[in-house]
């Protein structure tokens, strides 16, 4: 599939390598499909591009390289949506992806959305935006970098981080 963006240029997306969001997303309901890529100048950031709106682009990270102590939390409802039967939260990286969504603002520091992470089932690449049950993590979580790290280079604004 031949996809069209408008920060990524024309993208050949293999479909069956799609995200999907049977709810869509809050506030973005409409689009239930996205295209996971990475960027080499941004290693570590993951951006999921909607395959039905060419200027939607969700800039995230792994929610463990935002918080290596991170937990997932999910309600029964989000577990379904999964296709989960178990009452246990999934093993990130091994059963599920867990992202946390980057939020920029003009002069402050980026920060990551812990409080509702994006959940996706390995195996079926089924997702859900998890807005978890408790208040234990924010949705504007600060981005510490720690010194001597290269695993990623978190950019100041979403210009930044596809454009370079």
């Amino acid at each position: 599939m031949i996809l069209n963006t408008t920060h990524f240029g024309e993208l050949v997306i293999d479909e069956s390598s799609a995200v999907e969001f049977p709810q869509g997303l809050p506030g973005f309901e409409d689009c239930r499909r996205f295209a996971a890529l990475e960027h080499p100048a941004h290693e570590g950031l993951i951006f999921l591009q909607s395959m039905e709106r060419p200027d939607l682009c969700f800039p995230a990270l792994p929610v463990k390289a935002v918080r290596h102590d991170y937990t997932l939390s999910m309600t029964p409802e989000d577990r379904e949506v999964l296709g989960w039967k178990e009452d246990r939260p999934p093993c990130i990286g091994v059963e599920v992806a867990a992202l946390a969504i980057l939020s920029f603002e003009p002069d402050r520091p980026p920060t990551a959305n812990l409080l509702a992470p994006l959940v996706m089932d390995i195996a079926t690449r089924r997702s859900v935006q998890a807005i978890r049950p408790d208040a234990i993590y924010s949705c504007q979580e600060p981005l510490v970098l720690r010194q001597g790290r290269t695993e990623c280079v978190v950019p100041e604004t979403p210009a930044e981080a596809i454009c370079s």
